[in-house]
């Protein structure tokens, strides 16, 4: 059986610039009944550790820094063995949450992480977090965007560390060029593809949103 794609959803609370927002999150487990890793631990290690079950968790990747998206990544870790990935300009994001431990390894862009057969690509897509990275797996048609892309437009570029002209380069250049049927696996709400979100880029733009 060949890799395939699970979603958890975690809620608790997204911290920034002294503010507090209540949220629910997507963790997403690649892989198969053997192997998988997961693509941000949020919020509940207890129930990440249960998805996964008795395989081997081979990484966690973390998209971007934001607490929301990491606050379950070193428990995870330490329970599993598995190595917490981040792009190393998300550090300063990092420490603000976890400030006496450091993620395992640097994610690097076009890099790839290898699971069950299926190769996903590290894409780096500043913007939101300047370390925000997303994971292309042709084989599996999917993109995993963090909150780079949702399902009606990018990511929020209106708090520390992030940039509305930055995160709209990255879409362009790296995601729109991507096949239009590419499922896009969001970090919040419902996943959209490439091609429903590729026709409205000078609307965003326009507004800037």
């Amino acid at each position: 059986m060949g890799a395939r794609i699970e979603r958890l959803v975690t809620s608790g609370r997204f911290t920034l610039d002294g503010g507090t927002w209540d949220v629910d999150n997507n963790v997403w487990i690649v892989g198969d009944d053997d192997e998988v890793i997961v693509i941000d631990a949020a919020h509940d290690a207890d129930a990440v550790a249960a998805a996964v079950g008795d395989r081997r968790l081979t990484a966690i990747v973390c998209t971007h820094a934001h607490n929301d998206h990491i606050d379950a990544a070193p428990a995870l870790a330490d329970r599993t063995g598995a190595p917490v990935l981040l792009h190393p300009d998300d550090l300063p994001l990092w420490k603000q949450t976890h400030p006496d431990r450091a993620p395992d390894a640097e994610l690097t862009d076009r890099q790839t992480v290898v699971v069950a057969g299926a190769e996903l690509t590290v894409l780096h897509t500043p913007g939101h977090a300047p370390g925000a990275v997303c994971l292309y797996a042709p084989a599996l048609g999917a993109l995993f965007s963090g909150d780079t892309l949702f399902a009606g437009g990018p990511g929020a570029t209106g708090r520390s560390y992030s940039d509305f002209p930055t995160i709209i380069d990255s879409i362009s250049r790296h995601l729109l060029a991507l096949p239009g049927d590419t499922v896009v696996h969001t970090g919040h709400g419902q996943t959209t593809t490439v091609g429903a979100e590729a026709p409205h880029l000078q609307e965003w733009i326009a507004r800037g949103f």
